[in-house]
């Protein structure tokens, strides 16, 4: 039973496609988005996100209801998922589309959100370098990366890069599971 009002969360954690598949298959929420955020020029397209220089990231814009998972429960699914210590980089991913960073909606996801890092911190050997910032407009990707991984889950880079962050997520958090 639904007993508050759904929420919006944005995160960027390196390629959209990853990031998307995995919250995808998480209890509470309702919907994944692929989609831009952060950078200079109004409705980008993927080519120019590609050349690094806009300033935006690639993130996921994600609707969930608080009474089923918590915004800090998805703050540490998305910490496990990807690498929070690699500036502009996640895996052989390089520029600062790829950056780590969490766009919060208001005070409350702040809180939660420097809360949930410095407990994560803990985790990792490196320094986190997680982008914290009031979340900027949002512009949704192009359809064709939309569900990505489940239309195309024999793709080179789905099968060797997307597949094993998706069964990392379904073993470290099967309670959260669909």
């Amino acid at each position: 039973m639904t007993t508050q009002i759904e929420q919006v969360a944005t995160l960027g954690g390196g390629c959209f496609w990853c990031t998307e598949a995995v919250f995808q298959q998480i209890r509470g929420i309702s919907s994944v988005e692929s989609g831009y955020c952060g950078g200079r020029i109004h409705n980008p397209t993927y080519e120019q996100i590609c050349t690094g220089t806009t300033g935006h990231a690639e993130v996921v814009r994600l609707r969930f209801d608080p009474g089923q998972i918590s915004y800090a429960e998805i703050l540490e699914i998305f910490f496990t998922i990807h690498d929070p210590t690699t500036l502009n980089r996640q895996g052989a991913d390089k520029g600062t589309q790829y950056r780590s960073v969490i766009y919060f909606h208001d005070e409350l996801q702040e809180q939660v959100a420097r809360e949930v890092m410095a407990k994560m911190a803990s985790v990792w050997d490196d320094p986190i370098v997680t982008e914290l910032s009031m979340a900027p407009q949002f512009y949704l990707a192009e359809a064709y990366h939309q569900n990505y991984f489940r239309q195309h889950p024999e793709q080179g880079y789905c099968s060797f890069v997307v597949a094993p962050k998706v069964a990392k997520a379904r073993k470290v958090f099967v309670d959260k599971l669909i």
